[in-house]
């Protein structure tokens, strides 16, 4: 079964990971920016060694999104960076083909597991089973 594990971040953090930390967020440093990205890595690399990876990204800054919907007149209506009310974001996302939930429960808590500087903000890891089946035609 398919299923899209998901990290969530804000811009904060974003903030935090180049240095320039905030309450909440705090500054990270060389050492702890790669133990994070060691421990990424492990977790891509053990996924494509078993087949189950499928697509994996870290996603951009939340202040490089960009919102479209429609206006009254049917014209779109775009809006640059995250809304004000905006706590948390996606940050980065695996798709992944796992034989099992708790297989894929397994691999969200090593994500879980990922070194930050300590009084980082804690997200938890969201698994989404991906709907293959699309609609019931009940």
């Amino acid at each position: 079964m398919k299923y899209l594990v998901m990290v969530e971040g804000s811009q904060a953090d974003y903030e935090g990971m180049v240095g320039r930390g905030s309450v909440g967020s705090p500054a990270w440093n060389k050492e702890q920016l790669q133990a994070m990205f060691d421990h990424m890595n492990k977790i891509n690399e053990e996924l494509t060694s078993t087949g189950e990876m499928l697509d994996a990204q870290g996603l951009s800054a939340p202040s490089t999104t960009r919102f479209v919907t429609v206006g009254a007149d049917g014209e779109p209506v775009v809006t640059d960076g995250p809304y004000a009310e905006t706590k948390e974001v996606l940050a980065g996302y695996w798709l992944l083909d796992c034989p099992s939930l708790d297989r894929v429960t397994e691999i969200a808590a090593q994500v879980a597991r990922c070194p930050v500087p300590p009084g980082s903000p804690e997200y938890p890891v969201v698994i989404r089973p991906v709907d293959e089946a699309g609609p019931s035609q009940d």
